[in-house]
């Protein structure tokens, strides 16, 4: 009769511990580009193609090794989206909790033709580097095949996809697709 009480109370003590239990949403905000002493504006700015890498904010894991010059002024694009024009933007860097990352997307009128990394943060955490390799390429396919923001997330790699998801939405806002 006593373990009888004693489960009765242990099982209505853990319902209302797990009743009680809240997550919280997932978090991701947008972080300073590297090399800039403010943040980022609101309306992320348009840029041309990256010429070249930068080492210094790239990690050895990152698919496309170009990153935009903080440096540089980068005017939004004036061309109309209806006229045909190639315009590429690059989105915010989001802190996605395990590293920044920054998404460059290259429209023709009103189609993504290209989605990439502009740049990508991992802060030498390999597992995070080895999840990145995998799941951006799916991310970036993703993008073209649905031709928005309105993409599913990569299982295994959750923190990544809504990164990728903020930064890319941004970007195709800036672009006035979105």
């Amino acid at each position: 009769m006593k373990r009888t009480v004693i489960v009765v109370a242990a099982t209505a003590a853990g319902l209302a511990g797990v009743l009680a239990f809240h997550t919280s949403p997932l978090s991701v905000t947008a972080a300073p580009e590297p090399g800039t002493p403010e943040p980022p504006s609101p309306a992320p700015r348009a840029s041309p193609p990256p010429s070249g890498a930068n080492p210094a904010s790239q990690s050895p894991a990152s698919p496309n090794p170009a990153s935009p010059n903080p440096a540089s002024p980068n005017p939004a694009s004036t061309a109309s989206p209806a006229s045909g024009a190639t315009r590429t933007a690059s989105g915010p860097a989001v802190n996605f909790s395990f590293g920044v990352l920054s998404v460059s997307v290259t429209v023709r009128g009103h189609t993504i033709i290209k989605v990439g990394i502009a740049s990508l943060s991992d802060d030498g955490n390999f597992r995070s580097q080895f999840i990145d390799e995998q799941s951006i390429p799916e991310l970036e396919q993703e993008a073209l095949s649905a031709q928005s923001a309105n993409i599913q997330g990569v299982s295994g790699a959750s923190y990544t996809s809504a990164g990728f998801r903020t930064s890319l939405q941004d970007a195709l806002h800036t672009l006035g697709l979105q």
